[in-house]
């Protein structure tokens, strides 16, 4: 292979290729380096060319820390589809996804060699900026062989994720009657109880929506303790996405008795609509505002013609009850769809105050509880 990578400045050349794909996230779109580009974040878009043939591309972002800059790449490289042809190696994980199977457990030399020639270029752009670490959250099955080419690499297990890395996808290929018989019988029936209570939801991404949608928002950070994203993070985030073609993010609000009482921010891009916020009246936590929202969102993506809605997050483990995101995952899965797992985020140390970063992680993660 004959690698060279540089930056793509064309809008076209880089959102052909990332939804071409079989395997991407919003979280490679065009708009999502833009939102970041609008919070003040150096943004870069990497292609990576074999002999003059695109064949991934790595949105970085230096992000800017106290406990030290660093280099992210979210939900990336995608690689393209001719670069997953396999070198025969036999599997010894069989995946249970039902998309991109058939390259389970399997490393290609090509794969390698990109990550090779992406991971020597982050290195130097990560001294240029004086970042302490390079961390990737890959967009790769979370699979022995994957973590090998990352472990040879230099790379380690980073100490927190980033963003969803266990996540819950429904597919929409079925007719709308399917999907709701697709659904565990509460869920179903608490759709149908919800349009009975005369719940109305509607969609739009306004300012007053915004606003409606942090209040409830900030109510939700406080009763289940986590850190809310600012009203400036979530309006830049829809912004962004709004003022590119073929994409966009809405707040969808659930009105009952002429109160706000549920909403969600969906991202739709390529062929997936994403469940990237949510918030909910604790005061109305028995009206199932939230399970019509979602069901509007999904019958919203099918009729876009959207292949799957995506869930986002759920625990990697299930069946614990303890977990702050139990109750969360079992609403989700509550829907019908398939679990899909990708690469735990991998760091490469750039510098010794990495160790410093770490720790700060690590703390942080066990006040999540997670």
């Amino acid at each position: 292979m004959s690698i060279k990578i540089k930056e793509i400045t064309e809008k076209q050349i880089w959102e052909d290729f990332v939804t071409s794909q079989e395997e991407y996230s919003f979280l490679h779109s065009w708009a999502w380096g833009e939102f970041n580009k609008s919070m003040g974040d150096k943004v870069w878009r990497l292609g990576i060319y074999n002999n003059q043939k695109l064949v991934a591309v790595a949105l970085t972002i230096k992000v800017h820390a106290k406990k030290g800059n660093f280099l992210f790449v979210p939900h990336g490289p995608v690689f393209a589809e001719s670069e997953k042809i396999t070198n025969n190696q036999e599997t010894k994980n069989k995946s249970p996804l039902p998309s991109g199977s058939r390259f389970a457990g399997q490393i290609t030399n090509s794969k390698f060699q990109i990550l090779n020639e992406l991971t020597n270029y982050l290195k130097n752009l990560a001294n240029q900026e004086k970042c302490v670490f390079i961390r990737i959250s890959p967009i790769l099955e979370n699979l022995d062989d994957n973590k090998k080419i990352f472990k040879e690499l230099g790379f380690r297990d980073a100490p927190i994720y980033m963003h969803a890395e266990t996540t819950w996808m429904l597919e929409l290929t079925k007719s709308e009657e399917d999907l709701l018989y697709g659904m565990r019988k509460n869920t179903r029936n608490l759709v149908r109880r919800a349009k009975k209570e005369g719940i109305e939801v509607t969609k739009s991404s306004d300012f007053d929506a915004i606003d409606k949608f942090m209040k409830l928002y900030k109510e939700t950070a406080g009763n289940h303790s986590f850190v809310p994203f600012s009203e400036r993070y979530i309006e830049s985030e829809i912004k962004a996405f709004n003022q590119e073609e073929n994409c966009s993010a809405d707040v969808y609000l659930a009105k009952y008795k002429n109160q706000y009482i549920a909403g969600a921010v969906i991202v739709f891009y390529g062929n997936s609509a994403y469940y990237h916020h949510g918030a909910s009246s604790f005061e109305h936590r028995k009206i199932p505002a939230s399970y019509l929202i979602q069901w509007q969102a999904i019958k919203d993506a099918k009729k876009e013609g959207r292949s799957y809605y995506n869930f986002w997050g759920i625990s990697a483990d299930e069946e614990d009850r303890k977990h702050p995101w139990y109750g969360l995952t079992l609403f989700k899965k509550g829907f019908g769809g398939f679990r899909k797992d990708y690469l735990h985020a991998q760091d490469l140390t750039t510098s010794p105050l990495y160790w410093a970063s770490y720790a700060v992680d690590k703390v942080r993660l066990w006040k999540r509880g997670v």
